[in-house]
């Protein structure tokens, strides 16, 4: 499973492989600026005080291991801040990072990564469509954990694939808020024994919008808390390589045989929606130096008005001269206009947009 790549005279980067022992050792061992986006899903410091039963006095299998347990608050903040500083020196200078928690949790995360130097980009409500109810019936149901997204510093660049998102959701922008179910059925991983692998192991679904929707392929992201290995599962699915770091053995176990199943999806399947900005720039001349559109060739607009195609890309029409853009406003007595979908041409009697020429030439460029 482990593939190292190295840059000339730097340390090898262990990428698709879990790591064994502590996190912090684990991620200082790794080079810095290395990795594209960190998934952190910590310790949530749940703070119990004794068992929980239901009803019908049967005990839940509740958070109680030794992994979750600090001695007191202070001890748990230096640990987020040890943790929170490693991480943030691995981060590429475009890097970003995503930490889920609960309210026992992640308002103290919250500070320290702004202490930390990190810069708030949202946080993310994940509301349970399924949540466990509240057995004692002296709280609400706790209904929701909060996800938050921070880059490396204050505008520092990150991947956000806008459309990506937006297609994921019926076209409608993504908010802020996300309905998923928490994660059961088959999807719940078991151990040897048939007993639940991992008492907080979080829904594919989750993973799968926050790396559609925060990096690209190829991308490396690293999860310091790999549990059993949902980060990884996903970002193999993805075409995303992946570092995990875990100290229990047997929550490594159970991911390395998750992961070693997954299959990779085709490179075509991998292609997300993007924004026109981050398509490539085509100028309207490149159409005239290929001669997809001549000079003297005339282009009119959706009510009959012409203008000429000139050498240099220009256009001239009803005495204004000037880009497609310009020549468009002038005739519409707008502040501005897309030339690209305000022309067309004829071909065989037929009147097509010029921006199916800009296509056929991205297409080519990709």
């Amino acid at each position: 499973m482990t593939t190292m790549t190295r840059a000339k005279g730097a340390t090898a980067l262990p990428i698709n492989t879990i790591l064994s022992g502590d996190c912090i050792e684990a991620m200082n061992s790794l080079p810095e600026n290395s990795v594209d986006l960190i998934f952190a899903d910590p310790p949530y410091n749940l703070q119990l005080k004794g068992d929980l039963h239901r009803p019908d006095n049967s005990k839940v299998d509740a958070v109680d291991d030794h992994w979750d347990q600090f001695n007191s608050f202070a001890a748990y903040d230096s640990f987020t801040r040890d943790w929170l500083k490693a991480a943030r020196r691995l981060l590429k200078p475009d890097g970003a990072i995503w930490v889920i928690g609960s309210y026992h949790n992640i308002f103290r995360v919250g500070s320290a990564l702004q202490d930390a130097g990190y810069w708030i980009l949202n946080d993310v409500v994940w509301r349970k469509s399924n949540p466990m109810p509240n057995f004692r019936g002296k709280r609400f149901t706790n209904a929701h954990e909060t996800m938050i997204w921070a880059s490396k510093s204050e505008g520092a660049k990150y991947t956000f694939n806008y459309e990506a998102l937006k297609a994921l959701n019926e076209g409608v922008q993504m908010r802020s808020d996300w309905v998923l179910p928490i994660c059961n059925g088959g999807e719940r991983l078991k151990d040897d024994n048939g007993d639940k692998a991992h008492p907080t192991q979080k829904p594919q679904s989750l993973l799968h919008r926050v790396i559609v929707g925060s990096t690209n392929p190829g991308d490396v992201i690293l999860d310091p808390f790999f549990g059993t290995g949902t980060t990884g599962a996903v970002a193999k699915m993805l075409g995303r390589d992946w570092i995990g770091i875990e100290r229990e053995e047997s929550y490594r176990k159970v991911a390395r045989r998750r992961i070693d199943d997954i299959r990779a999806f085709d490179g075509t399947a991998l292609q997300v929606s993007t924004s026109k900005r981050a398509e490539p720039r085509v100028p309207f001349g490149q159409l005239v130096e290929r001669g997809m559109l001549r000079p003297g060739e005339m282009l009119v607009n959706t009510r009959g008005q012409s203008a000429k195609v000139r050498a240099d890309g220009t256009l001239v029409g009803d005495g204004v001269t000037g880009s497609i853009h310009q020549v468009g406003a002038k005739l519409e007595g707008a502040p501005s206009c897309n030339g690209w979908t305000y022309w067309h041409f004829k071909r065989e009697g037929k009147v097509v947009p010029i921006d199916v020429l800009r296509q056929q030439i991205r297409a080519e460029m990709q």
